[in-house]
């Protein structure tokens, strides 16, 4: 069975999926009924890096960087051909009304807009940080000059690569404006023209010849001209996120009036035509100068901040990413380290949030590292994909998502790594930077204080992970469960080894049978349901991953964890509210069974 398939089958088949989209690491389904996904079957398929169960009836499944594959693989299925899949606007409107969003859905909306805004173009974004690490090499090691400085002239062959990473960035308005009209609702080509007109060397050639000129702080001067007798400014559109956002969401109003006014029929032709008379000009005179100021405003009050105290900047932002990025709150950052670049030709965020990502990647390595110690392959396997997406491509959330937010404790032990290394990059002053990277173990060689920065994400990284490998991140059910379910893998491997002819009873290994047989003393069962609330409080029991009973409670305050203990079980968790995973070894099968005996209402 296909990756695909068990994924389909592990969520309740294709019958229990309402819609299915995905993000940049993640699979996310709205289903019918999030109590018929197993999770423990989720996370133990190849290629799933982990789940998180969401609010209502969404679930995600975290993939990695192979998410579209799955995705497309998924949709290509025989069983799901046929179904519709709504657009992201209708699961996550569905969501919000369905969850307790109540005052805040609007808040929500605007984090959702700059998240699907951006999303599409990290790889592009990626693939050109790339680029720009390698410049920088070159030009540490006296290859070529100061690539960054547009008053260097470089050789043709060099100032060829070094136009590769300026084509991701000179046109990311247009990119931006492309996705972001479409999540507004309207053409998002349509959008794409309008941004692409401010973007024209003959819109920038009217400012050759200004009436008047604006100076920006830094030196920067931006040309204005009377066009129809109005003050039009001319600034340099490359790089900048603001304008091609407001100018989406004016456009996405826009779109929905024409529409309600406008006949279905010539609709076609009509609403785009109206939406370029009434949006070029409106760009072009207010909404585009505006973004660049206000990108430019929050810019210069962030700076002034870091200005002031450079050492108290680098100590707060990798210490609030952590709780930024699940949020979706990173985003609006992300478009003030482009306009920063945009504006005054560097970004001082970029150095500090890099201690929170390795401080993020050090949590993960610790996993790991015990993960390798207890023989728990699944999370092995996790950790292994989370940190070569981390150190290679500075991507947080496989981590995050997939183990991070999964066991809460690890933030006990990666706050203190984001803290040392924020405190050392504040110490050294700070970290600059003129391009926009992820910040990956590749990216180091662009930041303008290479050895600081170098010093300070390798201390963020191992205060991280030697807290973790010293004070673990599991409670004690947890490592009950991990040290349960890892022998229950040896001895699974050990039953499937070739038998000898001469030894134990043929099908004794085969079938797995546990040390204790088929039978449970009467006595240990009554002691699990004690644990368990007694029997009025199990609605069903059954036995799951080989190794482990599924039990659905009515009251899960009853649920005694001590009691459990006394009755041989390895560990138990609540999986999902009334539902509980109560680890037993081999002995699980037959604890099912002992129970449906005595009248449970077992599988």
């Amino acid at each position: 069975m296909s990756t695909a398939s068990e994924i389909v089958a592990a969520v309740g088949g294709p019958e229990n999926i309402s819609s299915l989209t995905h993000c940049a690491t993640r699979l996310r389904f709205q289903l019918v009924d999030a109590s018929k996904v197993d999770g423990d079957v989720i996370d133990a398929i190849d290629g799933v890096m982990g789940s998180v169960p969401q609010s209502g009836e969404r679930y995600q499944i975290i993939i990695g960087g192979a998410v579209q594959t799955v995705y497309n693989a998924i949709n290509s299925l025989p069983e799901m051909q046929g179904s519709r899949q709504p657009t992201d606007a209708e699961i996550k409107a569905a969501a919000r009304a369905g969850g307790p969003r109540g005052k805040s859905a609007w808040l929500d909306t605007f984090f959702e807009f700059l998240s699907d805004s951006f999303r599409p173009v990290l790889g592009a974004l990626l693939g050109a940080s790339l680029i720009i690490t390698f410049m920088s090499i070159m030009a540490t090691l006296k290859v070529v000059g100061n690539w960054s400085d547009p008053e260097v002239t470089l050789s043709p062959s060099w100032t060829f690569v070094n136009l590769m990473w300026q084509s991701v960035f000179t046109f990311l308005p247009l990119m931006v404006a492309y996705n972001a009209s479409k999540k507004a609702g309207a053409d998002p080509w349509v959008g794409f023209a309008i941004m692409a007109f401010v973007m024209l060397p003959g819109f920038a050639a009217l400012g050759k010849h200004p009436t008047e000129t604006i100076e920006l702080k830094g030196g920067n001067k931006i040309p204005i001209v009377e066009v129809f007798g109005l003050p039009l400014t001319v600034p340099g559109y490359g790089s900048q996120v603001f304008p091609p956002l407001f100018m989406a969401v004016v456009l996405g109003l826009l779109y929905k009036l024409l529409k309600r006014i406008i006949p279905e029929n010539v609709q076609l032709v009509f609403v785009p035509f109206l939406a370029f008379v009434v949006m070029i000009p409106l760009t072009a005179f207010l909404i585009g100068p505006a973004g660049i100021y206000v990108g430019g405003w929050i810019g210069n009050s962030l700076g002034a901040i870091n200005g002031f105290s450079p050492f108290i900047f680098a100590i707060i932002v990798p210490l609030a990413y952590p709780f930024m990025v699940p949020l979706g709150l990173h985003w609006p950052i992300n478009a003030i380290m482009l306009a920063n670049i945009a504006s005054q030709g560097h970004d001082y965020i970029q150095g500090p949030m890099g201690a929170w990502n390795f401080a993020c990647f050090g949590a993960t390595a610790g996993v790991l590292f015990l993960a390798f110690r207890d023989r728990d392959k699944q999370m092995r396997q996790t950790a292994t994909g989370a940190l070569a997406a981390g150190l290679l491509g500075g991507i947080s959330e496989p981590s995050l998502y997939g183990i991070h937010l999964r066991f809460k404790k690890i933030y006990s032990r990666m706050l203190p790594g984001c803290l040392v290394g924020g405190l050392i990059i504040g110490i050294g002053g700070g970290v600059n930077i003129k391009a926009f990277v992820f910040t990956s173990l590749l990216t180091i060689p662009t930041f303008d204080n290479i050895p600081l920065y170098a010093i300070a994400v390798l201390a963020a990284f191992t205060t991280s992970m030697l807290l973790v490998i010293l004070l673990d991140y599991r409670t004690p059910e947890d490592k009950a469960a991990a040290r349960a379910k890892a022998s229950a893998d040896a001895d699974a491997t050990t039953a499937e080894a070739p038998a000898d002819t001469a030894a134990a009873p043929a099908g004794a290994a085969a079938a797995g049978a546990s040390p204790a047989g088929d039978t449970i003393e009467q006595s240990r069962v009554e002691a699990l349901f004690a644990g368990l609330g007694g029997r009025d409080n199990v609605t069903t029991l059954e036995n799951v991953a080989s190794t482990r009973l599924r039990v659905e409670v009515r009251d899960s305050s009853l649920v005694d964890l001590d009691a459990l203990n006394s009755a041989g079980v390895a560990g138990a968790a609540e999986v999902v509210p009334g539902v509980w995973h109560v680890i037993l070894g081999q002995e699980a099968s037959a604890f099912a069974k002992a129970s449906s005996l005595s009248g449970a209402s077992a599988k």
